[in-house]
Parts: structure tokens; C-alpha cells; sequence
């Protein structure tokens, strides 16, 4: 008879391979996967969360952002001011217009013309979508030097041949009942590209046999649209939903400030360009990081409203 020992009584775990005990070893496995995100969680903390810490304490101060100033606390007095301030209703008001505008522009118009796109075969189906998404790789800046052009009063592409046509056209972007659409063509035309990406790598997940069982059973190709294709869209249309409508004011901002500075009357503000006026105009920190605070609150309360609902709305072919 054999009997088998542990080895000698030391007290002492055996040695792993790594010379560590063997005991240790699993704690340093756990580890592992927390130490692979650290990096991430470190840069998130630093550009993110601290500074929003920091927003949220200056909206509870009276700051004008001079260094050599100090900060004064006054409490939620700021709050009350941002809350009563026809600026800010103005400023929502057109942000709650521009999404509307952008869910057609970033979501229904990239739908239709990536369906359409399967229709065109080979290398012009590349091309088309090359063409469409190009706009989307230009930057703010030089989109609108090349529109503002365009639109110039005196000498402009389009005025001009609105004139030819007996519609003739003054200066779009000071005008209040032109601007801010001339701001929803510009941002739209540069978006556009974004959502035709994102819908048409939606439709190269789906999988061709759907569509072939269903033509087989008698289904139409508009029937194969609407009850299969469109369906299965769904994750990506509600993304691209909940882009447009976080991502609106954001997208517009750069145009704004280069072309109408939110003018004329703030017929074409935002309430991103509302938070720069209030802290870099007219300078209020304590003003603007109130107003941003409450913009932060609003959207995070949509965001988890959105995504709660995209669970339940959002079919899956899994």
C-alpha cells in the first residue's frame, strides 16, 4: 500500500511555475482583466469625470474667470438666473426644432438611400456610397467657407441662379426666417454620409437567406422591406436615433459659430452655443457650467430613457 503526501509539513503552499505560491496565483489571474482596462478607466476619469466634477462646483459659484480673482459661492442663485432667462427657452426651442429636422435628414434619408444603394451593383455601388459619405470627412471649417460662398449675396452660385429663376434671395445667414435652415442644409448635408454608413452596415449583417425564404413563400419586395428588412434595421436605426437627438446641438455648434454666431436674434442659436456665449462672451463660468449642468442632467435622463426603450423596441434575428 502507497500513500500519498502533500509534501513536507513546512506550511508552505508548493511552488508554481512562476515561483509564486499556488494560492496567489488565482488572485493574480482575477486581476488580470481589471489591470487591461485600468489605462481606459484612468483616461476616462481624468478628460471626463473630473471635469465635470469641476463644472458642477462652479455652478455654485460667481466666477469671470480672471485667475487672480477668487470664486464666490452663491449658492443655487445661478440656477435660478440660467432657468429665467429668455436666451435659454430660445436656445431650447431650436434645439428641440433641429433634432426634429436632423431625425429626417440622419435617420429616414440614410434608410432610403441605403436601400437604394443595393440596387446599384459592382464598383458603382462604391462610388455611390464614396460620394455620399464624402461630405462627412470635411471639416466644419472649410464646409462652411465652400457654403457661405455659395449663398454670398453679391456673386453667390445659388442666389444667383435663384434669380434666373424670379425667386431672388438676400443674405440667408442674416436673415431670421432663413438661418437657421441654411444651418439644418449645411449640418445635414454633412451628416448625411454618417447615417448612410451606419445603415448600410446594418443591411451587410442581414442575412440574404430571409429574403429568398420569403420570396419563395410569395412575399413582394416591398412586403420583404417593410416586415423583414426594416425590422432587422432596427438596432441600428434606433443608434442612430439616439445620436441625432444627443448629438444635434453638437453638430450644429461649429456652423453656427461660422456662420450666423447664433444671429440674427438668436433666431439660430443652440444651447451648446448658449453655454460658449454665457462663459466666453460674456463671462460667467459660474452661469454657463450651471446651464451645462442642467443640459447634462436632461440628456442623461433622455439617454437612459432611450436605451431603456430601444431594449423593448429593437428586433434582433437572434
Amino acid at each position: 500500500m502507497f500513500i500519498e503526501t502533500a509534501g513536507p509539513a513546512t506550511g508552505i503552499a508548493p511552488a508554481g511555475p512562476a515561483g509564486l505560491p499556488a494560492n496567489r496565483r488565482p488572485k493574480r489571474r482575477a486581476l488580470s482583466p481589471y489591470l487591461y482596462i485600468l489605462p481606459a478607466v484612468v483616461l476616462l476619469l481624468v478628460w471626463t469625470y473630473w471635469p465635470l466634477g469641476q463644472t458642477v462646483n462652479l455652478s455654485f459659484n460667481d466666477w469671470n474667470l480672471i485667475p487672480t480673482k477668487p470664486k464666490q459661492y452663491v449658492d443655487v442663485q445661478k440656477y435660478a438666473k440660467v432657468l429665467s432667462l429668455p436666451e435659454l427657452h430660445q436656445a431650447l426651442i431650436n434645439t428641440g426644432l433641429y433634432i426634429l429636422a436632423f431625425l429626417g435628414i440622419s435617420v429616414a434619408l440614410p434608410l432610403v438611400f441605403a436601400l437604394l444603394s443595393r440596387k446599384v451593383q459592382g464598383k458603382a455601388r462604391t462610388a455611390y456610397q464614396a460620394l455620399i459619405f464624402v461630405p462627412f470627412l470635411i471639416t466644419p471649417v472649410a464646409s462652411s467657407a465652400i457654403w457661405r460662398w455659395l449663398f454670398a449675396p453679391e456673386g453667390g452660385t445659388i442666389p444667383a441662379i435663384a434669380a434666373a429663376l424670379g425667386a431672388p434671395m438676400g443674405n440667408v445667414f442674416r436673415d431670421p426666417d432663413s438661418s437657421m435652415i441654411a444651418v439644418i442644409v449645411i449640418v445635414g448635408w454633412q451628416m448625411l454620409g454618417f447615417g448612410v454608413l451606419v445603415v448600410s452596415a446594418g443591411l451587410a449583417g442581414i442575412s440574404p437567406d430571409y429574403a429568398a425564404a420569403a420570396s419563395i413563400d410569395g412575399a413582394s419586395g416591398r412586403q420583404i422591406t417593410w416586415r423583414i428588412i426594416i425590422p432587422l434595421l432596427s438596432p441600428s436605426l434606433v443608434f442612430l436615433s439616439l445620436m441625432t437627438i444627443l448629438l444635434s446641438a453638437q453638430w450644429t455648434y461649429p456652423i453656427i459659430d461660422l456662420v450666423t454666431q447664433g444671429g440674427p436674434g438668436n433666431s439660430s442659436t443652440n444651447i451648446y452655443y448658449l453655454l460658449y456665449q454665457f462663459g466666453f462672451r460674456n463671462f460667467d463660468a459660474g452661469l454657463s457650467s450651471a446651464a451645462g449642468t442642467l443640459f447634462f442632467l436632461g440628456f442623461g435622463l433622455i439617454a437612459l430613457v432611450f436605451v431603456e426603450l430601444s431594449e423593448r423596441l429593437s428586433f434582433y434575428d437572434n
